[in-house]
């Protein structure tokens, strides 16, 4: 089951970032319905530990501009990001997002 973790702003992600861990960044607009149906298809699919990050665009939309920046992956959503050891090493949007693959790229 996937469990969200909310987070609203940069030093959380800062320091899962400068900590070398495995995580996943989430960015999510309440307002699009590919973006819920996508956040659907992920709990639904999801088989693995390893921590989501949860992002509302419509709340924090300064701080997926931090994570565009900071990463170099451009802003999209409904978009994921796998960080590895402090870099951000996959991503996909829109139905592109899958939760098999995202799982298979954090390994």
């Amino acid at each position: 089951m996937l469990n969200w973790i909310n987070v609203s702003d940069e030093s959380q992600l800062k320091e899962l970032i400068d900590s070398k861990a495995t995580f996943v960044v989430f960015k999510h607009s309440t307002r699009c319905s590919i973006s819920s149906m996508v956040k659907n298809r992920l709990e639904r699919e999801w088989q693995s530990e390893i921590p989501v990050y949860y992002i509302d665009l419509l709340a924090h939309r300064a701080l997926s501009n931090w994570i565009a920046a900071e990463s170099g992956v451009i802003h999209e959503s409904p978009q994921v990001i796998v960080y590895k050891d402090g870099s951000a090493t996959y991503n996909a949007a829109h139905t592109a997002i899958d939760a098999k693959e995202i799982i298979a790229q954090m390994n």
